[in-house]
């Protein structure tokens, strides 16, 4: 991971500081609720539904031991003992008194932890993929250009105060774990032709209101080009874009709006006039950022084990966590091992403090003290030898979490919803519990296969339900919880959005309704591997539909 130099420490200070002073004087009264919301909207201080949310940046989701027992030590000072892990790979604390925020914050900047820009209209939280530096099929580690990424846009001044918030994902593997065809930017780490380092620039992506799949603006982008091109992105969204309707405020709107030909021609004229300037990439600038990376001493290891391959043939429980919770890892001998924050009855994404602190034991006792936090809500532990998985995986199950659904239909992605966020229509926590009843059985789990499900409790999707191959969205109908599904979607290259099968749903009518259409995809199914996800490309959503309403023909279920 990054470690800060002495200048990113003094920012980090600096901040913590002036807004100690403006909470004091918000608390004192003499600075009013409008001049008080930017300041605390810019270091991640939200008013929700019950209490202020803190939301704490993690960037492009890496983590020390050391950084994850502080979280744990605020969620059992500040808060109730738990944490939230989001799909921006950030941690959010739901009950924090305002007063103490920022201690909070001082206390975090004691680990090169902050919370800065994680909302507002602004630059928000870049991320990436979770097995950045460590995945077996990556062509180009990508944190040293979101590192990179990070230390341009924090405080940039034009950046500031956007139209609305902006969201940046870097991919550099083969297979894009980084949702990035549905960021504001897409950034794609490519070779071209003769070797040449660059990178792939895509625009206008993003779910919320009017969910929409970026487009590519630029094939090839040259390295030392990255921030004027940006630049010239940014220029060209925060002088065009909507500010008088937040809801259509996001570049997406202003891509579609003036299609691809004329945004891209404003922001080449636009980089015409920043093309090798002052923020041009120089190697040295990237050789500083690299060598503050950790470089971890990798021992000479055999690939395999022999205690593991016995395990795999004698352990049934030990198999399955291997098959769907163990990542191959790029320097033989070593595996990534995601630890589940997706068991039955727990919230997807929360932690516990006690199990905060025995994570960062194991990511010490198995690794070089670093995890990863993923977009899909999970924690990683990257550097496992081979021969401790078994020990690891003992570990994981005695904390809960070493459930083996990594990419299975309990693996659910969702948003706090309406038990914490007043901007919820609906809650999201109990539809997620309650599909996690319904298929517990890991037989049944892995006769279904490879499934997203995600659930979001309002429009502004912050669950990702539009790129759920089965996606779920609260929606408010004459004061009461209804939602809404769709299906098809996908966050992967190609990304595909979600279609609407029909009628929203109560909910106690949810887990029933995913059960069926789940049985008719088994009966669709060419074969064991066909993805549901797949079946739905090649038959349509009729069936699904058909499915899930032919029982509810006389029903009074309104429509959205």
């Amino acid at each position: 991971m990054y470690f800060y130099d002495d200048i990113d420490q003094r920012i980090i200070d600096e901040r913590v500081a002036q807004f100690r002073d403006q909470t004091n004087r918000y608390l004192a009264g003499r600075l009013s609720e409008e001049d008080f919301r930017p300041h605390r909207l810019q270091n991640g201080l939200y008013i929700q539904r019950h209490a202020p949310m803190l939301r704490v940046a993690i960037p492009y989701g890496v983590l020390s031991s050391r950084q994850l027992r502080m979280l744990a030590q605020v969620a059992r000072t500040y808060d109730r003992g738990f944490g939230h892990f989001t799909t921006r790979q950030n941690m959010q604390f739901n009950w924090p008194k305002l007063e103490d925020v920022p201690q909070i914050l001082a206390d975090l900047a004691t680990v090169q932890m902050h919370a800065i820009q994680t909302s507002g209209n602004c630059i928000r939280n870049t991320t990436t993929d979770h097995f950045a530096g460590v995945a077996g099929d990556e062509l180009l580690d990508p944190r040293p250009y979101c590192e990179l990424i990070r230390q341009w846009s924090t405080f940039h001044p034009e950046f500031a105060f956007l139209p609305r918030k902006f969201k940046i994902a870097v991919n550099g593997a083969v297979h894009d774990r980084a949702a990035t065809r549905v960021h504001d930017i897409g950034i794609d780490l490519v070779r071209a032709a003769d070797g040449a380092l660059g990178y792939r620039i895509l625009v206008g992506g993003g779910l919320g209101r009017t969910p929409l799949i970026g487009q590519v603006i630029r094939e090839f982008l040259p390295e030392r080009h990255l921030l004027t091109y940006l630049d010239a992105v940014l220029r060209v969204y925060n002088r065009f874009g909507r500010r008088d309707n937040k809801y259509k405020a996001r570049i997406k709107i202003l891509v579609k709006e003036r299609g691809l030909a004329v945004f891209q021609a404003a922001v080449e004229e636009e980089w015409s006039h920043l093309m090798d300037g002052p923020a041009t990439v120089v190697p040295e600038e990237l050789a500083r950022i690299r060598s503050r990376i950790a470089v971890h001493p990798y021992a000479t290891l055999p690939a395999t084990d022999a205690g593991v391959e016995r395990m795999l043939q004698e352990d049934v429980a030990f198999r399955r966590w291997h098959q769907r919770n163990v990542f191959a890892h790029k320097v033989a001998g070593y595996a990534c091992v995601t630890l589940s924050l997706k068991s039955t009855g727990v919230a997807p994404g929360d932690i516990s403090a006690d199990a905060m602190d025995a994570v960062a034991a194991l990511a010490d006792h198995h690794g070089f003290g670093e995890l990863r936090v993923s977009h899909e809500q999970n924690l990683i532990l990257p550097d496992v030898p081979v021969a401790e998985l078994p020990t690891v995986f003992a570990a994981a199950r005695a904390l809960g979490l070493a459930h083996p659904n990594v990419g299975m239909i309990t693996n659910i992605i969702a948003c706090p919803g309406g038990d914490y966020c007043s901007l919820a229509n609906a809650r999201s926590i109990p539809v997620a519990q309650a599909l996690q009843e319904r298929f517990d059985d890991l037989d049944y789990q892995y006769d279904i296969g490879e499934l997203d499900l995600n659930i979001s409790g309002c429009m502004n999707a912050c669950g990702h339900h539009h790129v759920g191959h089965i996606g779920i969205l609260g929606v408010d109908k004459h004061g009461e919880e209804f939602y809404q599904v769709t299906i098809g979607g996908s966050q992967t290259a190609p990304a595909a959005l979600g279609r609407v099968i029909g009628p929203s749903l109560k909910q106690d009518e949810v887990p029933d309704a995913v059960e069926r259409m789940i049985d008719r995809y088994l009966g669709l199914r060419d074969s064991e591997v066909e993805r549901f996800v797949d079946v739905v490309a090649r038959v349509g959503i009729e069936p699904f539909k058909e499915s899930v309403y032919g029982l509810k023909a006389h029903s009074s279920t309104p429509t959205v």
